[in-house]
Formats: structure tokens, sequence, C-alpha cells
């Protein structure tokens, strides 16, 4: 959910097959999706997004995530009932954010593992 052909096109030219990153969290900071850090003395400050990397492209995905969070309130999977309770807690921008994250993600893992997603059951 929240993937379509452009965002899939778009991954795929700008990315290709993801092999040069090691895990999803490095591909998701490729993109812009994960927090800006600023830590020292073992004192950890997360800022927001660091907006690094293709701009289009996380544009793309933060707006695919977005219509994901409008409709979870219609569903009672698994995925929904985690956007609801992020949104709950922290914000729906926030959320839209996180899902956008995870979305990558799983971006990752297809391309990296030359799989084609499997919805869950």
């Amino acid at each position: 959910r929240g993937v379509g052909p452009m965002i899939a096109t778009g991954v795929i030219a700008a990315a290709g097959s993801a092999s040069e990153f090691s895990n999803g969290r490095q591909f998701a900071a490729w993109l812009g999706l994960t927090p800006r850090q600023h830590s020292s003395g073992g004192k950890d400050r997360l800022f927001g997004i660091t907006k690094r990397g293709n701009g289009y492209l996380r544009m793309l995905l933060v707006h695919g995530a977005r219509s994901v969070v409008q409709q979870a309130v219609r569903h009672t999977d698994k995925l929904s009932r985690w956007i609801l309770e992020v949104q709950a807690r922290r914000g729906t921008n926030v959320a839209v954010v996180a899902l956008a994250n995870k979305i990558a993600r799983t971006i990752w893992v297809l391309l990296a593992r030359g799989q084609e997603y499997a919805p869950p059951v």
C-alpha cells in the first residue's frame, strides 16, 4: 500500500537494485527519511528528517504514505492499527513520515533480495 507505478519506477531509476546499501535504514537515510542526529557524550538528540538525497522520490513516498494514513481508519489490519497508534501518540505528520520510512525499508528488502511484494495475510 502506498506505492504505485510512479513511485516504483522512480525508485528503480534512482536506486537500481539497491545493492550498494547494506540495510534498509541506510536506504531510508539516503532518501532523507530518518531523523537527523546530533549526539555527543552518550546523549542522543534526534531532530526532524534530514532532507538529504532525492527530494522528488522522498516527496512521492511521503504522499503515498499520506494516502495510506488517511485510509487507515477504515481498516483493521496490523499496519493500520500501527498507523493509528503512532498518529494518536505523535501526530499525523510524524505518522506519515514514519510510514514513508517503513515503506522505503520494505522497498529495499524487495530490491535487495529480488523479490516481488506479497501482501501480509
